[in-house]
């Protein structure tokens, strides 16, 4: 995990380093980094594994359950019977939001992202904010993508993130930049995806799976479409900010 976090910094660094401080159009540097991080792992794969035919399979997290919550119809085993990288997810929303709202770090961070002038005059950097988060962010969602390694799928294979980060960006924009109302739009779209797995058992194949799996996608646009109307976006979001100007 702490492998995927560096790593995952490491591409923050390089997407921060051309957006943050060079200005370039966050949208472009993010599809080109994509497709580099995409490539390079299959190079990687096929150097380090030449003759594999089918994903190693690995020892996973094990899960954990928490005594009496667990035993909750429904929702016990749901939320309460998962492995510790579901229960660090969970703290880091909190711990996220503490930092946020909280604390001088958070102050500025969201500082930044509003009125960058402001952090200029107290004498702090605003790209060094920016990119600060930027990777911090970045390590995170690594991680995010390690846990389907580790802890759900116990494998590695090509496309098993499967529009899963882009679902992300979504996530973001239907929570209005806050950590709690994020959260909350994450189990939404998990329970949509677990409900499609019971819905394609429930019709016996009698419906294209393609369906199914589609509509977790269709319901976050949905979702999407309605909230971002009403959303509090930062209103220095994506614009470059360069020392000295007003």
């Amino acid at each position: 995990m702490a492998v995927a976090a560096l790593a995952g910094a490491a591409f923050g660094l390089l997407h921060a380093t051309l957006t943050v401080p060079l200005g370039l159009s966050q949208h472009v540097v993010g599809i080109g980094i994509t497709l580099l991080a995409t490539s390079l792992t299959y190079f990687t794969y096929r150097i380090v594994l030449p003759e594999v035919t089918s994903p190693p399979r690995i020892e996973p997290f094990q899960p954990l359950p928490v005594p009496l919550l667990s035993d909750i119809p429904v929702v016990g085993p749901a939320l309460f019977n998962q492995t510790p990288l579901t229960y660090l997810a969970f703290a880091t929303v909190a711990v996220v939001a503490w930092v946020l709202y909280r604390t001088p770090l958070g102050l500025a961070v969201r500082a930044a992202g509003e009125n960058p002038s402001a952090v200029e005059a107290q004498g702090i950097s605003v790209n060094a904010v920016r990119m600060g988060a930027v990777m911090v962010g970045s390590a995170l969602m690594a991680i995010g993508g390690a846990f389907l390694t580790m802890s759900a799928f116990n494998s590695f294979f090509f496309e098993m993130i499967n529009g899963r980060g882009w679902i992300c960006i979504a996530l973001v924009v239907f929570g209005s930049w806050r950590p709690g109302k994020a959260l909350l739009g994450a189990i939404l779209f998990a329970a949509f995806d677990a409900y499609q797995v019971r819905l394609q058992q429930l019709t016996g194949g009698v419906v294209p799976y393609q369906l199914f799996l589609m509509m977790p996608f269709v319901l976050s646009i949905l979702a999407l479409v309605v909230m971002s109307r009403r959303a509090a976006y930062p209103k220095a979001l994506m614009i470059p900010y360069q020392k000295g100007e007003r």
